[in-house]
């Protein structure tokens, strides 16, 4: 963190004196930046011990979080870059939020305290709401911002308020303080419970979950592509690790009262997430819905109260992270200047027009459905088998329903890139390091569904 936030300093530097013919200095440094600092949380991996006065704390699943977010980020950054050059919004500013907002999440993720978390969840939000604004030409774009600063703000006191709550009773700001507290308070249950629910709020808040999702398809479809590529993968591992430290780490007592909350909230944005997407004919809200209904698989596995559980939820979430590349990827690689390929008819003839990536598309969507023997397939499952091991049959019934249900808007971009005759004459002019980075993308949603154990492995192990 500090070598970031230094880095992130001498890059605001450079990009304020460097001249316009070194425009993609900043991009470069970015990249360099986050590849050093993947390789420093890398070399702390398995070191474990909690500093800053028990404020922040270093442990193998801070490390695991850290290197996934630091990585979906490098991936996200390279589609970035093009589709900013396509639309003229290539600015070093936008590459320095992007750090500043990791910087927010690194600190969320290695957060031992209420105070430490919400000061990494105001860093992290506050630059994503510049980033959304990023396109200031655009209304749609700025009107999206503001709809996220408003009800980000409303979340965020809502949050805060929580934490005052917990503060209130039970004197300290630190999780295992609060952790203790909570084991041996039976007569002061009514208070905990009252900030409970206000922090899972702020939380179900940032991963969009029904009734809290109103944001989402509006930025989603509001917000330059790459914005809502970045807002659909990394701030979503963030949040998890948010909840893991507050619900399971501090609150972990009293799991038998979240679970429930938890559950009623996975019920709700799987059916409401999978009900919605079917209207849509506009694919980032169609996305958007979607990312509402896997949002309900993952806090499903967190409902479970089973530490399988919990790793199924985070297995999910980065999985969820890694189909969610490829699809906004994809979406950028046929974005031309003037055309941003938004609507789902857009991709009428793509099977003809560029077969290679048409195929990816195809193993992102069926992976998103569910389908065998893509990676999505083996996140849903694992989460319902220990959905079914907490003797909660029902709810994987309802889940597998409402998975079904989805498919259809899924296999609906499948039926239109393959068998519809395509009405515009469109060609892909990315570059090559775009092509061959959403490539490998696409064969990894392939790859790591063949062999999915070493990674619910390494998911469930953090918790053990």
């Amino acid at each position: 963190e500090i070598f970031m936030l230094s880095a992130t300093l001498i890059i605001l530097l450079l990009d304020l004196s460097a001249s316009q013919r070194f425009n993609n200095l900043t991009y470069y440094l970015t990249q360099i930046t986050l590849v050093i600092t993947g390789f420093l949380v890398f070399y702390l991996l398995g070191e474990s011990q909690i500093i800053f006065n028990g404020m922040f704390v270093l442990d193998t699943m801070a490390s695991i979080f850290k290197v996934f977010a630091i990585g979906f980020t490098f991936v996200a950054l390279v589609y970035t870059r093009y589709y900013l050059k396509t639309h003229e919004l290539f600015r070093g500013e936008y590459f320095i939020l992007i750090l500043i907002s990791i910087i927010g999440m690194m600190v969320m993720i290695s957060g031992y305290s209420l105070l430490s978390i919400y000061i990494g969840l105001e860093i992290m939000s506050l630059s994503l709401y510049a980033i959304i604004a990023i396109a200031r030409d655009r209304a749609t774009a700025v009107e999206a911002a503001l709809k996220y600063f408003v009800l980000g703000a409303i979340a965020s006191g809502l949050l805060l308020y929580g934490m005052s709550m917990i503060y209130g009773i039970t004197g300290s700001l630190n999780i295992a303080q609060i952790a203790t507290f909570a084991t041996n308070a039976s007569n002061q249950i009514l208070i905990l419970n009252f900030g409970l629910v206000f922090l899972v709020i702020g939380v179900a808040f940032k991963l969009g979950a029904v009734p809290f999702h109103m944001w989402v398809p509006d930025v989603y479809k509001g917000s330059p592509t790459s914005v809502t590529m970045f807002l659909s993968t990394v701030p979503k591992i963030a949040a998890v690790a948010i909840l893991v430290r507050l619900l399971i780490d501090g609150l972990g007592a009293m799991q038998d009262y979240w679970s429930d909350l938890l559950i009623v909230l996975a019920v709700l944005s799987i059916a409401l997430g999978s009900l919605a997407a079917l209207m849509q004919s506009n694919i980032k809200r169609l996305l958007a819905y979607s990312t509402i209904s896997h949002v309900g698989f993952i806090l499903l596995g967190f409902g479970t109260g089973l530490i399988e559980g919990y790793g199924a939820a985070v297995f999910y979430v980065f999985t969820y992270a890694l189909m969610s590349l490829v699809a906004f990827g994809t979406i950028i690689l046929i974005n031309k200047k003037g055309f941003e390929a938004e609507q789902i008819a857009d991709y009428k003839g793509l099977g003809k027009k560029s077969p290679w990536f048409a195929l990816i598309m195809l193993f992102v969507m069926l992976s998103m459905a569910g389908v065998p023997p893509f990676i999505g397939f083996y996140s849903k499952l694992f989460v319902l088998q220990q959905v079914i091991s907490a003797g909660y049959i029902y709810l994987a019934i309802i889940a597998v329903v409402f998975a079904v249900i989805s498919a259809y808007y899924y296999l609906q971009i499948i039926k239109t890139m393959y068998f519809d005759k395509a009405e515009s004459n469109f060609s892909i002019a990315s570059p090559i390091d775009v092509r061959v980075l959403l490539s490998i993308n696409g064969i990894l949603i392939l790859v790591i569904g063949i062999m999915p154990n070493y990674w619910m492995d390494l998911a469930i192990s953090l918790f053990e």
